[in-house]
């Protein structure tokens, strides 16, 4: 049978703009002071915490999904996939991840399948024009990278926010799905999944129709990708149990493709979940494409530049990232919008917020190296300063100069503004110091003639930060202290 219409999931779980939990739920939550949460099980507690937004399809998943994600109940499993579209993971995949997460916490077993298939025909859902093809050894290499930023988040999430005693963690499993797919022969593949997925379903999904009305089009290779999602499902059924998949609002459309096969060769009842999109103060959505990608990878985007888009975050969606991507309790999440309440000065729901994601994304250590770079940057602290690494210094000044001198006896201010070739020649450049635009590891000097001292000017680590103007930074490295 053709599979329900999205307005049939929406009725249950409030529609992609609106997220709720069940009628039962909404009742039973209502009735209990804010503190006292009414939401049993996994299902309930990612529903109300905002995570879950759409469970589809509707009545089923409330007649079953429901007891089989309570407490006490078998373990399942659920798959998310990725595309590897680029070689790191970006913020707007972490929601997805934190889904899985929150499976294996309660539980349950998880899939993370990297799409080195998939991503050789590319996804279409919510794209005005068809992604540039990716020759097959990009792929292999961006799906390495994939792979490896995936075990570092798991990693990290059971080294460092798994402390349950007694607790099973659910176990979690990486997989490619070029390890099937590869394998399919083309007759085979459209005389048994192309039998059973009808056109009039897949011609009707939104992302289909507004490809088809574009002036480009849509390729054959890209109405084919909800096929291959949908075989993915199939698959990870077949052979691992699978009956979840989890993935973005936009992915609603593949999502019911899969559902659609797995039941009609299987007979078996599976369901599908989103998670809400992240999307920039102008509404766009984070990622690749939009080019305003906040990457997972260190080599892409530092410690502390994640550290500082989440802390950067305004007050009126800092309440419900710390719902989405912490595993902190709703009690504690009250109490720190309680206390930002009272001093709102100290930013600390943020802060907290971008420690928690951060501890998760580069671990312990990724995370005192993004404060040791804000308290260097922003509060001028030569502690800080002095416990950075060559990495951090690179990170936090990406545009910086650098140079290596040796100090010479006597060598003053001015000289290692010039030798640094970070001044003019002549009364100019001793002038910029004079009027107080010169200052070395956060402090002014207005003295050209100052000799450099050794632990003032001259870190511990053999270092100097030396600063022109308000931006124009310059890492000098001296040789042979």
């Amino acid at each position: 049978m053709a599979a329900p219409t999205l307005g049939r999931a929406a009725r249950l779980w409030g529609g992609p703009h609106r997220v709720a939990p069940p009628l039962s739920l909404r009742r039973r939550a209502h009735q209990q002071p804010r503190r006292a949460r009414g939401a049993t099980g996994l299902l309930a507690a990612q529903c109300e915490r905002g995570l879950f937004q759409e469970v589809f399809p509707a009545q089923i998943a409330e007649e079953q999904l429901l007891e089989l994600l309570a407490p006490g109940r078998p373990p399942l499993t659920a798959y998310c996939g990725f595309d590897p579209t680029a070689d790191s993971l970006h913020v707007g995949h972490l929601l997805p991840v934190m889904a899985l997460l929150h499976f294996q916490r309660a539980g349950h077993n998880v899939i993370a399948v990297v799409g080195g298939a998939t991503a050789r025909l590319g996804d279409p859902s919510g794209r005005e024009r068809a992604r540039e093809p990716l020759a097959a050894e990009r792929v292999r290499a961006q799906a390495r990278g994939l792979r490896a930023g995936l075990e570092r988040l798991f990693e990290n999430h059971r080294e460092l926010f798994w402390g349950a005693g007694g607790e099973r963690l659910g176990q979690a499993v990486l997989l490619d799905n070029s390890g099937w797919l590869g394998r399919q022969q083309l007759l085979d593949f459209l005389g048994g999944v192309g039998g059973r997925l009808r056109m009039g379903t897949l011609l009707s999904r939104q992302s289909c129709q507004a490809r088809l009305r574009s002036p480009e089009g849509m390729s054959l290779a890209e109405f084919l990708y909800p096929a291959l999602q949908a075989y993915d499902f199939l698959h990870l059924h077949q052979q691992h149990g699978c009956r979840v998949q989890v993935g973005g609002a936009d992915q609603m459309g593949n999502i019911m493709s899969g559902y659609e096969l797995v039941t009609k060769m299987t007979g078996t009842d599976v369901f599908g979940i989103t998670v809400p999109l992240i999307t920039s103060t102008t509404g766009d959505k984070l990622g690749k494409t939009a080019g305003n990608a906040v990457w997972l990878n260190r080599e892409k985007t530092s410690p502390f530049e994640l550290y500082q888009f989440f802390v950067r975050q305004q007050d009126n969606v800092v309440e419900k990232y710390l719902k989405l991507f912490t595993f902190l309790p709703l009690e504690e999440i009250d109490h720190i919008m309680e206390m930002h309440a009272k001093e709102p000065e100290k930013w600390g729901p943020q802060k907290r917020l971008a420690a928690e994601v951060t501890k998760l994304v580069h671990g312990r250590e990724g995370l005192e190296s993004a404060k040791r770079c804000t308290k260097a940057l922003y509060y001028s602290s030569m502690e800080a300063l002095e416990a950075m690494s060559d990495q951090e210094l690179q990170e936090l000044f990406k545009q910086a100069p650098s140079a290596e001198l040796l100090l010479e006896p006597g060598m003053s201010v001015l000289d290692l503004c010039r030798k640094a070739n970070a001044i003019p020649d002549g009364p100019s450049g001793y002038q910029k110091i004079t009027d107080g635009g010169v200052s070395i590891n956060g402090i002014r000097v207005t003295d050209p003639e100052t000799v450099l001292i050794l632990g003032q000017h001259i870190l511990k680590n053999g270092v100097s930060l030396l600063r022109i103007g308000k931006k124009n930074y310059y890492i000098i490295k001296w040789l042979q202290l």
